[in-house]
Parts: structure tokens; sequence; C-alpha cells
């Protein structure tokens, strides 16, 4: 059983989280509902959005989703290496990456995942102990019913479109200008339209992952079959999943002409582009020009969940009303800078945390609690 860490996965995970904070950065600019009502946009700004919503917004999430199922499988090999039993160390995991998640959106930013992805993680349970070829069925299975369902061919209403307006202007205002209190406020009581009822926003928080639930499968069955260990043996794969990448940018692309199956062309688009940027970044990971890169993206995907948590406390002080109020000033392509610089300081702290630190103060404690041990090793 091979349990050594695989570091083709720390480069991807640390790839990802700069293509999360680059579609993040829309959010933390114009709001989670602004972002996809931006008018007035100069020409470099336009191209910018498109850009973003095209080729990074959608698809790096997925990336991490799929490293997720891989990570959790190499964490319950290493767990069973040394005890028999895992189920209450991944029951811990899933609990306190929900913990983790409640503290993030409660107090910091409603744009968290980690509580999902808590809750994800009892969905995986049953999952665990099944064949990759299992697995990989139901990944199948499940792309193809979560795709389906996102088929919508209903228009909002004159009044839905109004209540939408409102409720833009005011988070815009109290995020470019409020202080914290009044942005806590305004986070724990304003209704979203649409989503007055707290029962059916619960729901929506716990179920909305199972939409990317096909690739948390996914990365299970490839950890199962120790992909990406013996890279040289498998070039043949990654070539061909690096063809998804022009398939998922043209269903991306075509899902901006209004139909009724444009949320279909970009939720199946977005996975499948997620597939084949992993594929591609596989076929190219051995060149030398990646490989000068590869330890800056590893070090800041050995602390991800640090680095994630660093980038909304970053980006909430430089936006937010409370830090340097410059919410929705940098523009589109101003905020695409912002965040180039932004990850760059990361890749440098971490290489350097790493010199003399094993692993990120998040990750130990997120660490401890799994495995109910002070030291954070397994009993």
């Amino acid at each position: 059983m091979t349990t050594n860490r695989v570091t083709f996965i720390d480069t991807m995970r640390g790839f990802s989280l700069f293509g999360i904070l680059m579609a993040n950065l829309l959010i933390f600019q114009f709001g989670m509902y602004g972002k996809d009502e931006l008018k007035n946009l100069s020409t470099l700004d336009n191209g910018a959005l498109y850009f973003v919503k095209i080729v990074i917004e959608g698809s790096f999430m997925p990336i991490f989703t799929l490293l997720f199922g891989f990570s959790l499988i190499k964490l319950i090999e290493s767990i069973r290496r040394k005890k028999n039993k895992s189920r209450w160390s991944i029951l811990r995991r899933a609990s306190g990456l929900i913990a983790l998640g409640l503290l993030h959106s409660i107090f910091l930013w409603e744009g968290d995942i980690l509580f999902s992805y808590g809750c994800m993680t009892l969905f995986l349970i049953p999952f665990i102990n099944r064949k990759p070829k299992t697995l990989f069925i139901w990944a199948g299975i499940l792309f193809v019913l979560t795709t389906a369902l996102t088929y919508d061919s209903m228009e909002a209403t004159k009044k839905e479109q109004k209540e939408l307006a409102t409720y833009i202007e005011q988070a815009n205002d109290v995020y470019a200008n409020g202080s914290y209190l009044e942005i806590f406020d305004f986070r724990a009581n304003a209704e979203v339209p649409g989503m007055e009822d707290p029962s059916f926003i619960f729901i929506v928080l716990i179920f909305a992952p199972m939409f990317y639930a096909p690739l948390f499968l996914f990365g299970m069955a490839l950890a199962k079959k120790q992909a990406f260990t013996k890279m040289d043996e498998e070039v043949k794969w990654y070539k061909l999943g690096a063809l998804l990448v022009p398939i998922g940018l043209a269903c991306k692309s075509v899902s901006f002409i209004e139909s009724d199956f444009s949320s279909i062309l970009l939720m199946g688009g977005s996975q499948l582009l997620a597939l084949g940027y992993v594929s591609l970044a596989a076929l190219i990971y051995k060149t030398r020009p990646v490989q000068l890169l590869a330890p800056a993206f590893e070090s800041v995907g050995k602390l991800s969940l640090t680095n994630y948590l660093l980038q909304t406390i970053i980006c909430t002080t430089v936006f937010y009303g409370y830090g340097l109020g410059l919410y929705g000033k940098l523009g589109v392509f101003g905020g695409i800078l912002f965040g180039i610089v932004v990850y760059s300081l990361q890749c440098v702290l971490s290489l350097a945390f790493l010199k003399k630190f094993k692993r990120g103060p998040f990750e130990t404690v997120l660490r401890v609690w799994t495995n109910w041990s002070w030291t954070g090793q397994v009993k």
C-alpha cells in the first residue's frame, strides 16, 4: 500500500488555490450576486471578466474537489496503516471542517467552502471501501444526473429582478462603507431574494456540493488506482484527458448564449474543463519550466487550508469598509493583478515557512482534532 505523499497532488492543490483566488476576487470586489450583474465596464475590464468566467470561474473549485477526494483516500490509507479502523478519524475531520467553515462564513466571508466539504465527507463515507471501477461508474452516473438537473427554462420576473437589484445596491453600500459589525449584521440578517427561508438556505449549503460529487468520487478512484505515482506510464491518459480543455472551454463559451441549455453547458463544461486542466498539468509536469515553478505551487498546496483562509483575511481587509475600502474600485483587470501579487506573496511565504515548520497552523489544528492527539500523530 503506497502512502507516500504525491508531490503532483500538492502542486495541483496549490495551483487550484490560485484559480480559486482569481474567481473569488469577483465576489470580494462586487459581491456574491453583484458579480453577475456588472454593467458599463471598460473594454479591458469586460475582456478580463469574460476571461475569468470562461477560463477560471467554476473550473478550479472542481480541481480542488477532485484533489480533496484523492487526499481523503490517502489519509485513510495512512491511518489504516497505523491502526485498524479509520471511521472516527474521518468523522472528526468532517466535523472539524464543518466547524471551521461555520466560523469562517459567520465571522469573515459568506463564500466559504469548508462547511460544504465537511458535509460532503459524510456523504463519501459509504464509498470509501468501494473498488475504483465502482467509483468511476458512480462518478459518471452522478455527473449526468447533476448536470441534467441544471436545466432551466425559467426567467426571473420583473419583481424578482427588482428585488435582486435592491439587494445588490444594499450589499454594495454596506461592504464598501460599513464597519465590521455593520457587515456582520448584514450578512446575518439581510434577506437574499429567493432564499428568505432559513431551512432552504441550510438545505442548499448541504446539497450544493452534490453537484461536484462526481469529482469527489473521481478523485477517490484515482487515489485507489495509485494515479500520478508513475507519471511516465500514464502519458497516454494525460493526452486523452487534455482534449477536454478545448471541449470544456467551448461549452462554457456557448453557455453565454441564452438558451434552455445554458446552465447545462456551463455546469458540464466547467467540470470537463477541470479534468482537462488536471490532465494537461500532468502532461507538462516534468518539463523544465514547470519544474522551476512547481516547488512554489507545492508549498502553497501543502498549506492549502491556511492559505485559503489567509486569502479571505487579506481580501476582506483590502476591499471591505472596515479595511482599505477598495470594494469595487480596482475593477476586474485590476483585481487580477492584485490576485497575482497576493498569490506570489503566498508562494514566497509558504516556501519560507516550510523550511522551519512541517505544517501550517490551521493544518495542525485540524490534524490534532482528526487524530485526537496533541502531537497530531495517529495513536
